[in-house]
């Protein structure tokens, strides 16, 4: 059985893994395992973004729906294979902020887009 990291919020031990995130039962704060234990992520320091294959993320990538997104507030949707260009990562629960054609500006998760390869 392999070791769990400590709880980045509380130290505690008592870590489990659910799906792609490692969770405290104690704080209940949540992590991406690919994060937690990655030495490349902890050597740059800055953030890491993965699109719903696994790829990583970058600032200035184009990405595509996978899913069609209805937008809050609104009647309209945004339909799946949409592509969104020159994408910006953040760190806040949508870790991509964008400008979607004949949308407007607005924040995606990265579990909803894959990346684009030309």
């Amino acid at each position: 059985m392999s070791e769990m990291p400590p709880c980045p919020k509380c130290q505690s031990t008592y870590v489990y893994e659910d799906g792609a995130l490692l969770i405290c039962p104690e704080c209940a704060h949540e992590w991406p395992r690919t994060v937690a234990g990655s030495a490349e992520a902890a050597d740059e320091g800055g953030l890491v973004v993965r699109d719903a294959n696994g790829a990583v993320l970058q600032d200035g990538d184009t990405v595509t729906l996978i899913k069609d997104l209805k937008l809050k507030g609104s009647s309209d949707v945004i339909k799946v294979g949409t592509k969104v260009r020159n994408i910006r990562l953040v760190d806040s629960d949508h870790n991509i902020d964008c400008k979607v054609p004949g949308i407007g500006a607005m924040g995606l998760k990265s579990e909803f887009v894959k990346k684009v390869t030309d």
